[in-house]
């Protein structure tokens, strides 16, 4: 019985020295050779990198201020527009403090919106459209609404760089008008954008309420750009 089991034993160790101990680790959900490889960007270099994100990103702004029905912001979104946007709004728009110290009515501040006020009325706004949009029965995700919901605010702001262009001049009632017709301008240019991206994920019978909020978030939006007079 001993000889019988060696003799098997000796047998499965001439199996194992068969096997070959060289190879490819390949995964095996790996093509071919000949087929298209995916491209790995762990392995670019940053510079690639950040210029292939600039480049998406300024994309995405020619299809913002180009508007049409189209998903090319939906495909790959991000926040990195959004949030430049957000950020140069704040910075623009930020009024003086009051200075609580002096008596004199020119130093209690120009009554323009602070740095924390208009990022929070951005950011909480879009949530508030998103949650809506998701309410109604959307089929759009929470990032991709806010992502397009972002990058439509591109018209304000170039509205609101006109106006602080114009507001180096002397005011008179007709520089007003004209920046007030520059805002409504923007205000129908990023509505409209904004819809134009968003208007196929929502159940047809209820597309007047999901545009309505859109409506309220870039009006809100214009309000802080044509109250705006603050000059230094």
């Amino acid at each position: 019985m001993a000889d019988v089991e060696s003799v098997d034993f000796l047998k499965n160790q001439e199996g194992l020295n068969d096997v070959p101990l060289e190879g490819e680790i390949l995964s095996p959900n790996a093509g071919t050779e000949g087929e298209e490889q995916e491209f790995n960007t762990l392995d670019e270099p940053v510079r690639e990198t950040i210029m292939r994100d600039l480049k998406a990103i300024g994309i995405k702004f020619w299809h913002v201020l180009y508007p049409k029905q189209s998903k090319a912001l939906l495909k790959e979104w991000d926040l990195w527009g959004p949030l430049i946007l957000c950020v140069f709004m704040a910075i623009m728009l930020q009024g003086s403090s009051p200075d609580s110290s002096s008596s004199n009515t020119k130093d209690k501040g120009d009554g323009g919106p602070q740095f924390a006020e208009v990022f929070v009325i951005f950011w909480v706004g879009a949530v508030v459209v998103t949650l809506n949009t998701k309410l109604l029965g959307g089929n759009i995700s929470f990032f991709q609404s806010i992502c397009v919901l972002g990058y439509c605010v591109c018209p304000l702001t170039v509205a609101l760089i006109v106006c602080r262009i114009i507001l180096i001049a002397t005011q008179s009632t007709l520089l007003f008008i004209i920046r007030f017709v520059i805002v409504i301008a923007a205000f129908g240019w990023s509505t409209f954008a904004s819809t134009a991206f968003l208007a196929d994920s929502q159940p047809s019978h209820r597309k007047a309420l999901a545009i309505y909020p859109i409506f309220l978030f870039y009006f809100v939006i214009s309000w802080l750009i044509i109250s705006h007079t603050h000059t230094s």
